[in-house]
This record gives structure tokens, sequence and C-alpha cells, in this order.
């Protein structure tokens, strides 16, 4: 695949498209990233990279976390997780009570609040210093040891993040939450504001279009079962309410966050992200969701 002379097409496509989305507002300081940002970055596993726009610009991966914090807890809690957290999509608000209470404390899936706060539990259980270990996790798998937390972002999402601690207070009530409701929370906030690039995002992600095992370092990072399990959940639960539409239209498991940013997989082929801070209806990146579906589209490459 001539990968260079797509990105060129993308460029191209890009200069007609009317970016109708909005930045994220609900959490204060993500209301402050530039709207007009826009990156793109694809790494192949034989370790070919094409990128476009501010792809070495890091951003808020928020929820993009989510599915590096699942990978960790079945590498260490295994097929117990499922005890505790479910593998369907939501078909309610991310951040739903109702649909919480009507199965009894246990998350639909883990990338809905609830069922990352479960995650986030479970680390808080497994790991000795959680949040240390966490960041040392994803700075393993991408390469990076400047990948980080951001304080501004985590302070923000504190102070705003009521329904998150409803959740968490509803969870443990159901005995679902095993650990402090505070640790759990600070873990999941700062969770949810590390900052990564395009090309740090596409590289730590890697793992997933390889069997589980990174290609740059030929490390095991999960299993090739979990490998899997976990491209289908985000297959399935990766996009909020869009996730059927995201794979109608580009087909391709993948997971986005709040910050603008998607991260999709090819399995055997490629790990590709894009960032653009405007969101569409359903809290998904407007041109991001646009340019991943023109990619795939272009290049037959959907896995159906």
């Amino acid at each position: 695949m001539n990968y260079k002379k797509l990105f060129s097409e993308i460029a191209a496509e890009l200069e007609s498209l009317d970016d109708k989305g909005k930045v994220a507002s609900y959490i204060p300081e993500l209301g402050n990233v530039d709207p007009n940002k826009f990156g793109i970055h694809l790494t192949t596993v034989d370790n070919k990279n094409y990128s476009l726009g501010d792809s070495n610009e890091k951003f808020s991966i928020q929820s993009i976390a989510k599915v590096l914090s699942l990978a960790l807890a079945f590498k260490l809690d295994d097929e117990k997780l499922w005890d505790r957290v479910g593998v369907e999509p939501s078909g309610t608000a991310f951040n739903s009570l109702v649909q919480l209470e009507y199965e009894k404390g246990i998350p639909r899936n883990p990338f809905i609040n609830s069922g990352a706060l479960v995650i986030c539990d479970i680390l808080v259980s497994r790991l000795e210093n959680p949040k240390q270990d966490f960041i040392e996790f994803i700075r393993n798998i991408s390469g990076n040891p400047n990948i980080d937390y951001c304080l501004k972002i985590s302070e923000s999402e504190k102070r705003t993040g009521f329904r998150n601690a409803a959740l968490v207070n509803f969870m443990k009530a159901y005995g679902n939450i095993k650990n402090n409701v505070d640790i759990v929370l600070d873990f999941y906030f700062n969770l949810c504001s590390i900052e990564m690039s395009c090309k740090e995002l596409a590289q730590a992600f890697l793992f997933l279009a390889s069997n589980g095992v990174h290609p740059a370092t030929h490390a095991e990072v999960v299993s090739v079962s979990k490998s899997k399990r976990i491209n289908a959940i985000m297959q399935l639960c990766g996009f909020y309410d869009e996730a059927g539409e995201f794979s109608f239209k580009v087909g391709l498991p993948g997971k986005s966050g709040v910050g603008g940013g998607i991260i999709a997989i090819h399995p055997g082929k490629y790990s590709i992200a894009v960032w653009s801070p405007k969101l569409n209806k359903k809290g998904n990146s407007y041109k991001g969701m646009k340019v991943l579906e023109f990619l795939t589209s272009r290049t037959q490459s959907s896995i159906f």
C-alpha cells in the first residue's frame, strides 16, 4: 500500500471538508485547546511511519487510555476480570447511572466510565504504586520515557467529576469497588489526563496490530487471545453511542477520546492515530471520523 500517496490524498480531501464539530467544554481545560489542530500518524507492523499535520504535538488522550488500562488489568487479573465488568455495547450514555442500577453495579463494558472505574479499582489493588506503575507500562510499550500525566487536566477533571464520583460510590454500594473511592477516582482522573502525540499513540498501540507482541521490542504486552479480545471490545464499544456507525463506515477496531483523538487498529497491518479537537454530537472527533472513513474506503482496508 502506498501510504505516502494516500496521505497526500487525505490532505487534499481535508481542504474541502467543513469541520462542523465543537471542542469539549465540560472539562474546562480541554476548552483551551486550539480547535484547528489536526494530526495523523500511521505505523505499520514492519515499522514504516507516515505522518500529516500536527502529528508530533501532544494532546489529552482521555478515554483512549482506557484501552491501555484494560490491557494491563487483563494481563494481571486474567479471566476474573469479567466477573466485574461486561463486554457488551452499552446502548446508553457513557456515564449512565440508570443502566448501572438496572444491572446491579456491573458495568456493561470497560470503556464506559463505570467500567473504566472498575478497571482502575483492579489496578489499584494489583499495583504497588498504581499511578507510577501504569505510566511506566505506557512508557515501556511506546518506547518513550517522556509520556506523562497532565496535572492541569487531572485537576480540571476532579473539579467537575461529580458524575464519576456518583458512579464509583454507586458501585461501592454494590460491592464492585474494593478500594477507597477517592483513591480510585484520583487514579481515574490521572489516567484520562495522559498526554501523547499521534505518533506516540500509534506506536504504543501497535501491539494490538501484532497479536499482542510489540514489533519494535518483540516484547509480549498481552497474549494472542487477549489481544484478539481487546480488539473485539474496541470494535463493539470504542466510540460511545457511535460504535456501530464507526464499524459500518470505517470497519476497524478503535477507541476515541473527548480530547479529539482516535486510535484505530488494522490487525496484521498497522495502527493509526488521528487528532482533531472538534467533536461531533456523539463526542467523537468529527474530522477524525471522516478521515478514517476516507482511508479505509480508499484503500478497501476494512477488516470486513
